[in-house]
């Protein structure tokens, strides 16, 4: 991005870059700059105002829509270049708050680049909106037309003049080993699981066109595939989990309700088994190993820092405020043998590949964008060839865990083939835009609601 920018520059094209971007993303884009060229350009992050000699401008996508006329005054008083960092956050396009900000001021710009590893997360409409906005009334026509035959192979071939993609054999990175390990739910866990599966079916049959509320739904079935126990909150929203070792015995009679809230008295969550198990053979190794432990719940994010204390963990979630002081530590502590973070707040823009090698997934949403941005925190450019990287995914057996997997592997299929990447298609063989119901779309709505069907038969 920065060299095509300095290319139009010296041809005198454009004299300014507008770069949109998460704000994990600023520390790369400043550094590169200092890395790259000889004279830096003049670099600020959006503020009040804008320094006249600024030459390129960052700002993060949450802040567009509010500073719309000062961007697109910018934009227009010399010719500009604008580049969208992770631009599949505005794949809903002009339906989506990002999206529409970002079209308004696509039209301003001299030049639109947009980069993302992940340009077609939910199928082909991502990728229409994608391209849309880089060549207007153009792109959207050619992916439609490229795809509507069902040939992805095909589609691929027809769209490759449309974008370039440097895959990770290509860049000569080790293969990353990916597993899934499928655990039992305890007797209690299960029982508990079934009866909400039946309480949650009778309410999505009443909310059925509630997106919203079905998306509720959803994150509540996601929370007890890990514990129940979660779903009731405790004396703060984000609690941890309290559990009691060794498990008291569990008492005759009492309430499903009662026993939901005091689960953790007598059954471990076989996810946080698995997980300390994983933390604790790495860090006790000959040669130790440090983990990165993906949670999507700040309750369940909470409750993995206490059952995992002993390894000083590292904890960085949407409200952590040192948040630099964490991954700092993380990688430069050998004490520290845990980083337990969520991938909203962790899944883009942070290299951690040089201090971890492990990644552990306590649970995954139908996010496909999420789950492969997160997966590249320890995959990445930079890594020694003889790296040996492991993913281990958690699945809750007979729960919504289950369904997840089956759509995340279709869609992994559709953007591996689209964009004839085998390393994609490889991790589907394993078998986002606010998260409300955790990626959701209208496929995995009705992989959900057959999977809340069958919980009633």
């Amino acid at each position: 991005g920065l060299a095509i920018f300095q290319a139009l520059q010296n041809s005198g094209e454009v004299e300014r870059l507008l770069i949109i971007g998460p704000k994990s993303s600023y520390e790369a884009w400043q550094s590169e700059n200092v890395e790259c060229f000889e004279k830096p350009l003049r670099m600020q992050i959006l503020s009040s105002s804008i320094a006249p000699d600024t030459e390129a401008l960052l700002v993060n996508y949450e802040r567009i829509k509010g500073a719309l006329n000062l961007l697109a005054r910018w934009l227009t008083t010399r010719p500009s270049m604008l580049i969208l960092d992770e631009a599949h956050r505005m794949k809903l396009g002009a339906d989506g708050v990002y999206g529409s900000a970002c079209m308004a001021l696509g039209p301003r710009a001299r030049r639109r680049l947009i980069l993302t590893g992940t340009p077609a997360p939910n199928g082909a409409k991502d990728l229409e909106n994608l391209l849309g906005f880089v060549w207007p009334g153009h792109g959207r026509r050619a992916v439609s037309q490229a795809v509507a035959g069902g040939n992805l192979a095909h589609a691929s071939r027809v769209l490759r003049p449309l974008f370039t993609r440097t895959t990770k054999s290509e860049l000569g990175l080790p293969p990353v080993t990916v597993t899934q390990r499928q655990l039992e739910l305890p007797p209690l866990h299960a029982e508990i699981y079934e009866a909400l599966i039946g309480l949650y079916s009778a309410r999505a049959a009443a909310s059925k066109d509630d997106f919203e509320a079905l998306g509720r739904i959803l994150v509540y079935l996601l929370m007890a595939a890990i514990s129940p126990a979660l779903l009731k909150v405790g004396t703060t929203r984000y609690e941890p989990l309290a559990y009691q070792v060794p498990p008291l015995p569990i008492p005759e009679g009492s309430p499903l309700t009662e026993l939901m809230r005091d689960l953790p008295s007598y059954e471990l969550s076989p996810k946080y088994r698995e997980t300390l198990a994983i933390v604790a053979g790495n860090a006790t190794a000959p040669e130790p190993r440090k983990t990165l432990v993906w949670s999507t719940f700040i309750r369940s994010v909470n409750t993995l820092e206490s059952i995992l204390k002993e390894f000083n963990p590292a904890v960085v979630h949407g409200s952590s405020e040192n948040r630099e002081e964490e991954i700092a530590r993380f990688r430069d502590d050998p004490d520290c043998t845990v980083l337990i973070s969520n991938p909203a707040t962790l899944g883009e823009g942070i290299s951690l590949h040089h201090s971890c090698h492990d990644a552990v997934y306590v649970d995954r949403d139908f996010a496909a964008g999420r789950f492969l941005q997160s997966l590249d925190r320890i995959h990445r450019l930079g890594l020694d060839p003889h790296t040996e990287t492991r993913i281990t995914v958690l699945t809750s057996l007979g729960t919504i865990d289950e369904v997840v997997n089956q759509r995340l592997e279709t869609k992994l299929q559709f953007m591996g083939r689209i964009l004839d990447d085998p390393s994609v298609q490889q991790l589907a063989d394993l078998d986002e835009e606010p998260a409300v119901g955790g990626g959701l779309d209208q496929e995995d709505l009705q992989a959900f609601m057959g999977h809340l069907r069958a919980g009633t038969t």
